[in-house]
């Protein structure tokens, strides 16, 4: 778990990172389904207003009161965003569902579109969000720390339920057992294309993220049982949701933790 900065901004009391207050259901069955209502309480759905109209286009995940983390190719310019939070069905009304402004967004200096490297964002939230059952935060894994191959984690997000598809309204997990980046990096896999600082998951061809999980969150459970965010949703095969060895590839949170420390103090 990050020290200093991140666990200053958490707030003290009955609301840790990680540990929802409905414990979500995971099976570890393969394929997509509906979570446990509010069972990831750090999901957020970012939306833009298109002519008064908001919708939604990405995921992230709240990791402070007043932070949001998710993924630089989610931000354009002169688009005006919100951050809808305690939401699981994006159509219905929840109850304790909060929509927020950001009062700043601040994509990584280094983000390029060319082989999409370094793809992450951090939005502050224009105050900070009252932590609730419905509501709050999830870990920020240790520097530097890398998952083993293999180790079970869940993709969440409204993304499009099949290739072409409609998006979701409730809420949707997946399970997405971790890829090595030997193995990801293997000509039949995505080979040069996954750098160092990604992460990939899935790959079985049944189940991957796709279009409106951008952004979103692999989270993935620590010794202790709290929940950690290691990867932001960058990319994956444009022309198809779940093909066999194309898995999601990730923003590895990992290796950008200092630069989240040091974004948070700075702002």
């Amino acid at each position: 778990m990050m020290k200093f900065v991140v666990l200053a901004l958490f707030v003290a009391g009955a609301y840790g990172c990680g540990q929802p207050a409905f414990s979500p259901v995971v099976n570890r069955v393969v394929g997509g389904e509906d979570v446990r209502a509010h069972s990831w309480p750090w999901q957020i759905s970012l939306q833009y207003n298109r002519e008064g109209e908001w919708r939604h286009t990405c995921g992230g995940t709240l990791v402070a009161q007043q932070w949001v983390l998710t993924a630089a190719h989610c931000i354009s310019k002169g688009r005006q965003y919100r951050v809808a939070l305690g939401k699981h069905n994006l159509v219905d009304t929840d109850a304790g569902q909060v929509f927020m402004g950001t009062s700043n967004i601040i994509v990584h200096e280094k983000w390029s579109p060319v082989f999409i490297r370094n793809d992450i964002a951090l939005m502050k939230l224009e105050s900070p969000v009252e932590f609730s059952n419905t509501i709050m935060a999830a870990c920020l894994p240790t520097a530097g720390f890398l998952l083993p191959h293999n180790n079970p984690c869940y993709i969440t997000g409204w993304g499009r339920l099949s290739t072409g598809g409609p998006i979701a309204d409730n809420l949707q997990q997946a399970l997405l057992p971790v890829v090595d980046h030997a193995n990801c990096t293997k000509p039949d896999w995505w080979g040069f294309m996954v750098s160092d600082k990604m992460l990939c998951a899935g790959g079985d061809g049944v189940m991957s993220g796709c279009q409106g999980d951008s952004g979103g969150p692999l989270n993935c459970q620590n010794a202790d049982g709290a929940w950690e965010v290691h990867g932001v949703v960058s990319w994956g095969l444009g022309f198809s949701c779940n093909y066999p060895k194309k898995p999601t590839v990730f923003t590895q949170v990992s290796t950008y933790a200092d630069w989240i420390s040091a974004t948070m103090a700075a702002n």
